[in-house]
């Protein structure tokens, strides 16, 4: 299947030209997932933060994106079958054929036996050609294996990643190389202006070093989980370490992307400071009552 986009077209009620500025945000879904089953999962904070960022806006805070929002749903381009999916019992007859195709994607596998993510070249093309297609995009969401790759993104579209990648790459063979096309798209998209990780982590294997050192710089995110019992929390920690001056709220869930009016509001409220010009009389969101 061919990555896919479901861009969220701002609605016609609100009389938003085709020309005027959007804010766009790049929305990643989490492994064995999809880009439609995470815009389904997503759709309550997607109502918000068309609230948060109305089309023809009357206040001339929200000026610089007067289209209001749009976000973008690619697939990831790793067809997955049951035996790449966690807790599949390889052994149950009713399991069928392990090699079965499935509605379910990743941005890249990890290798049997290592932390090793095969794979991750294509899938690092995919959100490229996706950004690029959007004709560049302001922002990142990500969940799970979504939310590693939105510091991923993050990481390589900050100005001198590139070289970073090369000396690591000089000193260690096997290190990750930096990804193809993202030179050019850096210079075109300009770096984020924020990023939001849900339950995400970060790659532990020295290879990946390239995206966390020096720490990334972009505008970060970290939402958690409580009660995750997929990505251990040291894990989802140790991303929140990675980036400089990081922020990270904690619900009272587990694996999954809260959605409740509460945590929602957090979201928003830390994109709407990162993006939205204020003057003097404006809260910013470290005055805000939110469990930063």
């Amino acid at each position: 299947m061919s990555a896919s986009t479901s861009g969220i077209a701002t609605p016609a009620e609100d009389g938003a030209g085709p020309g005027l500025r959007k804010l766009k945000i790049l929305m990643l879904h989490g492994y064995t997932q999809s880009g439609p089953l995470f815009h389904a999962k997503t759709r309550a904070l997607e109502k918000i933060l068309h609230k948060a960022f109305p089309s023809k806006p009357i206040s001339p805070l929200f000026s610089s994106y007067p289209g209001g929002v749009q976000l973008f749903y690619p697939t990831a381009p790793l067809r997955l079958v049951p035996a790449d999916i966690p807790g599949y019992n390889v052994e149950g007859p009713e399991n069928g054929d392990l090699k079965e195709e499935t509605d379910a994607w990743g941005w890249w596998k990890r290798e049997t036996g290592s932390a090793v993510y095969s794979g991750l070249e294509e899938g690092l093309r995919t959100i490229r050609q996706t950004i690029e297609d959007a004709g560049g995009v302001d922002g990142v969401i990500g969940f799970s294996q979504g939310g590693c790759a939105a510091a991923f993104v993050a990481s390589l579209l900050e100005p001198g990643r590139r070289g970073t990648f090369q000396e690591y790459k000089a000193k260690d063979a096997s290190a990750f190389g930096y990804p193809e096309g993202w030179d050019e798209l850096q210079k075109t998209n300009g770096e984020l202006k924020f990023a939001v990780s849900y339950s995400g982590f970060y790659a532990p294997v020295d290879i990946y070093k390239g995206f966390y050192e020096p720490k990334i710089k972009t505008k970060f995110l970290s939402v958690i989980g409580s009660l995750d019992s997929v990505v251990e929390e040291h894990r989802s920690k140790g991303l929140v370490e990675r980036t400089e001056g990081g922020r990270v709220v904690f619900h009272a869930g587990g694996h999954f992307v809260p959605v409740g009016k509460d945590m929602a509001g957090v979201v928003v409220g830390f994109i709407k400071e990162c993006c939205l010009v204020k003057d003097n009389k404006e809260e910013s969101v470290e005055d805000m009552d939110v469990p930063f």
